[in-house]
């Protein structure tokens, strides 16, 4: 008779690091290896199942399954001792890993080359330090954080339509993108080939510009486009009228946007006061993130404008209609996953680092 598999438990915060050392391109393969036996057993791999499936020895997988069992993450680490003594003195370790956020007179982040010659060590020992401690002194993300007085009531307000829409309504999540570029590639480029990506030209001819409005359903996917010179309240009045011809009159229609002029302007809200239907709902300023339509815009910017050639507006407006036909054939809702207690957590969290920053 067999001997029953012995199933490891862990807590959802283990598992989340067990896998982020799985994959982590700064993991050692020892780390990524302890950390995917882990997960197998908690998955209720056996040990020879997982040592065969790693390619490792069944000794090995039972060792730091006990070793995680007995006292988790910590477990996973090699004992103090073990190993080649490092030959690099902690102190100049140290001063790699403070300095970093200090860079030199006249510039605005260290190299692992300039680092090197400052801390007197090749860099490649210099990038090996940074990448062990996740520093990544050349990579910038850019960051805005809103001012808005109202912005938690904007922000349950949007959320709530996403996370339980009202009975009998459409909510449709509405933008206009200015500025869609006709942009012909002075040359031909190559197609993409094994070993070759796909090219073009830097350079191009700019054949003027185009304004897409566009309404996502949000439950369902589907789009309402249409395609302007301009992007004033006039044609975002046009805008309205079509979502109004082209939806069923016996439903509510809750529009989220945001705060542009264009949308407040006086015309907008006496229309929009003729049409009691419609119901306006606001994202917090400087918070385009929470529009689900923008994710659409990321879409079609990806697949079709940034990587087309168009020798004229009017085929930059064909090739945008073409991908709209076809999302709108097969359309899938953009889901939103994320909780929003854990949203406006890492939003006070940011605010407090930011005041801190300004205080010092």
């Amino acid at each position: 008779m067999a001997r029953p598999i012995k199933h490891l438990q862990a807590e959802a915060v283990l598992v989340k690091e067990l896998r982020r050392r799985a994959r982590a391109m700064t993991s050692t393969v020892r780390e990524q290896q302890r950390a995917s036996i882990v997960l197998l057993r908690l998955d209720g791999m056996s040990v020879e199942a997982a040592a065969k499936q790693l390619g490792t020895t069944p000794k090995r997988v039972s060792i730091w399954s006990k070793r995680f069992e007995e006292k988790g993450l910590a477990g996973l680490d090699d004992k103090s001792g073990r190993g080649r003594w490092p030959s690099i003195p902690e102190a100049k370790v140290a001063r790699v890993v403070t300095e970093v956020t200090q860079p030199p007179e006249g510039r605005n982040r260290w190299s692992v080359r300039s680092m090197g010659r400052h801390a007197g060590m090749s860099h490649s020992t210099v990038q090996r330090i940074w990448a062990k401690n996740e520093l990544k002194p050349h990579v910038t993300k850019t960051f805005k954080l809103s001012n808005d007085p109202k912005f938690e009531e904007k922000f349950w307000d949007v959320i709530g339509l996403y996370l339980d829409p009202p009975a009998r309504a459409l909510v449709l999540c509405c933008d206009e993108k200015s500025q869609c570029q006709a942009l012909e590639r002075t040359q031909l480029g190559l197609p993409l080939g094994p070993k070759r990506p796909r090219t073009m030209t830097h350079d191009y001819t700019r054949h003027g510009t185009v304004t897409l409005f566009a309404a996502l359903n949000a439950l369902e996917g589907k789009l309402i486009a249409r395609t302007e010179e301009r992007h004033t309240h006039v044609e975002w009045l046009r805008f309205l009228k079509q979502i109004d011809r082209e939806t069923p009159k016996t439903l509510d229609i809750h529009l989220i946007q945001d705060n542009y002029a264009t949308h407040k302007h006086p015309k907008v809200k006496a229309w929009l006061g003729r049409h009691k239907r419609f119901k306006s709902h606001f994202t917090p300023t400087s918070s385009s993130w929470m529009n689900l339509v923008e994710r659409f815009f990321a879409d079609l910017t990806e697949d079709v404008i940034r990587t087309g050639s168009f020798a004229s507006v009017g085929e930059l407006v064909r090739d945008i209609k073409a991908y709209l036909a076809q999302r709108n054939a097969n359309p899938h809702p953009y889901s939103w996953k994320a909780e929003g207690a854990a949203i406006l957590e890492k939003i006070n969290r940011a605010r407090a680092a930011l005041d801190k920053a300004q205080a010092a």
